[in-house]
């Protein structure tokens, strides 16, 4: 294990890097049952199968998806990474193919499969590692921030400290509902999270290993007096049944979708949609996993003297295969989870982590009832501690110079305003590219980063997402 991982040059030992791999399973475990659901949901709003029957196949395929997708991480690549299926992308697989576009499940995955072998020809022919190189230098420190920030940001509205308002879109909990049979959950949970963040915090300043896996269980525990943790009534899972419709629902339907895709349609207006569905699908995993990889390893000092990840194209061809894995087992896009921040927090920094992070999501398939006893409120404040760690790479940014502090502070703010890495990188591109133009400064300029910001203007005014 020391010669395969190379433990020693990356000061880390066996024990370090199980429990970073347990944190980050347990920071993204929620994908299990979320993934499921919204695709189920969206299968049946357009009569594509059962509820039932596309949840429990879309529930294997996100274990083993998951699975594969980490292995890879942590096997080829040998960096503590965690793949699962991609939230955003999978309520855009849902809700805006099958239920707006009127797509089935099985063509909604035909066209995952076209994208995912479209990844795997980008990184195979190194487009992937030119695209990392043409973001510029200060909108590769701000994604660092801007991750820190959306990281936290999820955190607190996943612990519902900060809840929907249709006022101010946001605001804090109401703490005096507490009194109230309606409003006391929600409080009890904002009370958790907030223990638990500031006891990670507390151990974490006393240099105690494990400190944000150990919230994570405490405030499992004292979530059961508090009615926040809800033990089910029975720890049973009938997996013949779950897994009969896994290979009847979800294991290489893709196929048969491919096949139809274009019943019923005008020819060429499906060929102009598929692809720009195929496009908007790419582009968000694509940036997701770049900005995932390059902000999280800045601050896990995984990054070289020169501001680039080691092993990156590995790194990409993982995420592409793992994509189209997912496909043809019957889920939506696998990317790079961001929670893996919370692993790498714990001190995880090689693929050992993610090996530990793998073996648990094919554990989940058995002890899934288990995995459910969790509440998000446990592992919510993981998510807000490891924000303000990442948050950090702020104060390397040059705030003196409005041509890398505007498209810095844009890339940092629209990743939680708009609840995706690719949109802040997106709008990081943009502004320096226009800024750059309109100071007369061409040189500066990236051919290849004007590629990528016109491709993002099509993105935004083709389909939404």
């Amino acid at each position: 294990m020391e010669k395969f991982f190379k433990l020693k040059e990356n000061h880390t030992d066996v024990k370090t890097e199980v429990m970073a791999g347990l944190t980050t399973f347990f920071a993204m475990s929620y994908i299990i049952f979320v993934n499921p659901d919204l695709l189920a949901t969206g299968a049946d709003i357009v009569n594509a199968g059962s509820y039932q029957q596309v949840y429990n196949g879309v529930f294997f395929a996100t274990c083993i998806a998951a699975c594969i997708g980490t292995l890879l991480m942590g096997l080829y690549a040998k960096i503590p990474f965690a793949q699962a299926p991609g939230m955003g992308l999978n309520a855009f697989f849902a809700f805006t193919v099958m239920a707006g576009f009127g797509y089935g499940y099985s063509q909604t995955l035909g066209i995952v499969l076209i994208s995912g072998i479209l990844f795997i020809a980008i990184t195979a022919f190194g487009l992937r590692e030119a695209i990392v190189d043409a973001i510029p230098a200060n909108v590769k420190t701000a994604i660092s921030a801007g991750i820190g920030l959306f990281l936290a940001f999820l955190g607190l509205k996943t612990a519902g400290i900060v809840v929907d308002n249709p006022a101010t879109f946001v605001s804090l909990v109401d703490f005096s509902q507490i009194k109230t049979a309606e409003g006391r959950p929600a409080v009890m949970g904002a009370l958790v999270a907030i223990i638990g963040l500031f006891l990670i915090a507390a151990l974490f300043k006393m240099n105690i290993k494990g400190s944000i896996l150990i919230g994570i269980i405490v405030c499992t525990i004292i979530g059961i007096p508090m009615g926040v943790t809800h033990l089910p009534e029975s720890f049973k899972i009938d997996f013949g049944g779950q897994f009969k419709d896994f290979l009847d629902v979800s294991l290489f339907s893709c196929f048969s979708g491919l096949g139809s895709l274009f019943e019923g349609k005008d020819l060429l207006s499906a060929i102009f949609t598929i692809i720009m569905l195929v496009i908007s699908f790419s582009m968000v995993d694509m940036f997701d996993t770049i900005g995932t990889l390059l902000g999280t390893a800045k601050k896990a000092n995984l990054l070289d003297k020169d501001g680039n990840m080691p092993n990156m194209k590995k790194a990409l061809m993982c995420d592409a295969i793992a994509t189209t894995s997912g496909a043809m087992l019957g889920t939506s896009t696998v990317t790079t989870f961001v929670e893996s921040s919370a692993g790498i927090g714990e001190g995880g920094r090689t693929g050992l982590t993610s090996v530990v992070t793998g073996i648990m999501f094919l554990v989940a398939m058995v002890l899934a009832p288990f995995v459910g006893i969790i509440p998000s409120a446990a592992t919510a404040p993981a998510l807000i501690f490891v924000g303000a760690l990442m948050i950090s790479s702020i104060k390397e940014l040059e705030w003196d110079d409005m041509s890398i502090a505007i498209p810095s502070f844009l890339t940092i703010i629209m990743m939680p305003l708009t609840y995706s890495i690719s949109n802040g990188i997106a709008f990081g591109l943009l502004s320096h590219v226009i800024i750059k133009l309109a100071c007369g400064k061409f040189k500066e300029i990236k051919p290849f980063t004007v590629v990528l910001a016109v491709l993002f203007i099509i993105r935004f005014f083709t389909i939404a997402m």
